[in-house]
């Protein structure tokens, strides 16, 4: 099992480094070594979890090529510049928002340069809303009733007659407490940005030009406002419905939420097209629907070794490690926090680690608390975003450490996870579900 173990681990580094669809591939080749090195059974592929993700990448894919993402950047930079004083608090509440919505954390990055420039402008550290809007960015997806990582736990709790509406009344205000004690904490983070040494030798070096240019207002057609709108009520029949079993009632049972969303969602794409009159081909081509695939490859590839290695090994995994997390089941959450820093996938790191939490006998309400655990993929400072938060920082102030682990973002990014943890853990015995 431990050379079992070292396979699947040195696929998940290798894919790592080689980003793009590189994790979900590498899975295939650990798979492979797992089934024709060691003779495991494989499991089935995650094929509803991976047809929920197209269903939702569809729908907002359309939704950006519509120009809807573009008008939602638009109200969150007027937001922002109206009250810049509060940059800091509000910056996070603009990149959950977004990530809420859609489903993806990737659409921060539309936003994040606003923020950068707002920031500096106002002579603000940018650090301080720039490492909490991006994590953020991150909490949100343990929220979101359309992401792939909710999609992914509710398919597993739903058996225990657990609803999306419940999983949302746990998980969107745990994350929510735990983003703000981060805002908290980043309000007094590093020097102010007049005194800030790197800041001040790029001033020297002539890179900023104090002659700001103006803002240019771009004007949205009717189109984009409708492509929201229409993404907006999707989603809310998808909570609607997921919460309501009898809505979901047909002459041979109970729709399952996966069959649900495939057909809100898609339903959703298909009108943004009709009404809008929007290219189909336009949205294959956006950066919503780029890294939405990659997601689905991630899932297909390292989900399926994941659960491969997990069942073939459950046995000695659950003799292991039973005792000590039955004692203290909060270690699972630990796990779960690493595992997501490896996997850089949230609904990966769901698919992969649940059903063995399960097997545990942990409950299903305490992994709903521990959800946002699998927010650990800032840990170490190269997943795209917070690449790309370091990148549209002017100033220098965002910024990977002298030591590597202490960059902007890791304090910010430990205080909400723990929040979170803590906060869905009060929420669970305050509710009475545990």
């Amino acid at each position: 099992m431990l050379l079992q173990f070292i396979i699947v681990l040195a696929a998940i580094i290798v894919g790592a480094r080689l980003k793009g669809i590189g994790l979900g591939v590498m899975g295939g080749v650990g798979l492979a070594m797992l089934v024709f090195g060691f003779g495991l059974e494989p499991t089935s592929p995650p094929i509803d979890v991976m047809l929920m993700i197209v269903a939702v990448i569809a729908a907002a894919s359309c939704m950006q090529a519509a120009g809807g993402l573009d008008l939602m950047v638009h109200q969150a930079e007027k937001l922002l510049r109206k009250h810049p004083s509060r940059i800091t608090f509000l910056s996070p509440v603009v990149t959950y928002l977004f990530t809420f919505l859609s489903g993806t954390g990737h659409v921060a990055y539309s936003v994040l340069p606003v923020i950068a420039e707002v920031a500096r402008e106002t002579k603000i550290r940018p650090e301080r809303p720039m490492a909490i809007a991006v994590i953020a960015s991150q909490q949100a997806i343990t929220a979101s009733p359309i992401s792939a990582a909710t999609v992914a736990l509710l398919s597993m709790v739903a058996g225990y007659d657990i609803s999306l509406l419940q999983i949302m009344m746990i998980s969107v205000p745990a994350t929510l407490v735990g983003v703000f004690l981060g805002a908290l904490y980043s309000l007094r983070v590093g020097k102010d940005l007049e005194f800030d040494p790197e800041y001040l030798r790029r001033i020297e070096s002539g890179m900023f030009d104090e002659k700001e240019e103006k803002v240019v207002v771009k004007k949205h057609s009717w189109g984009a406002a409708a492509s929201v709108l229409i993404f907006l009520l999707a989603t809310v029949f998808i909570v609607l419905l997921g919460s309501v079993e009898e809505l979901r009632q047909t002459s041979n049972g109970v729709l399952n939420m996966a069959i649900v969303i495939e057909i809100l969602m898609l339903s959703a794409a298909a009108l943004i097209l009709l009404l809008t009159n929007t290219n189909g081909i336009k949205a294959a081509q956006g950066s919503v629907f780029s890294a939405g695939m990659q997601a689905v490859v991630a899932i297909f590839g390292i989900a399926w070794m994941g659960d491969t290695f997990i069942n073939g090994n459950m046995a000695q995994l659950k003799d292991s490690i039973e005792g000590v997390v039955t004692a203290m089941p909060w270690l699972f959450g630990i796990a779960l926090f690493v595992m997501s820093i490896l996997l850089y996938s949230q609904a990966a790191t769901i698919r992969a680690m649940v059903p063995l939490g399960i097997a545990l006998g942990i409950s299903p309400w305490l992994l709903i608390a521990m959800f946002p655990a699998v927010n650990g993929y800032f840990f170490f400072p190269n997943y795209p975003t917070v690449v790309a938060a370091i990148n549209f920082d002017r100033t220098g102030t965002t910024r990977i450490g002298k030591y590597l682990l202490n960059h902007s973002f890791m304090m910010p990014g430990l205080i909400a996870t723990a929040g979170s943890i803590v906060t869905g853990f009060f929420l669970i015995y305050l509710m009475g579900f545990i």
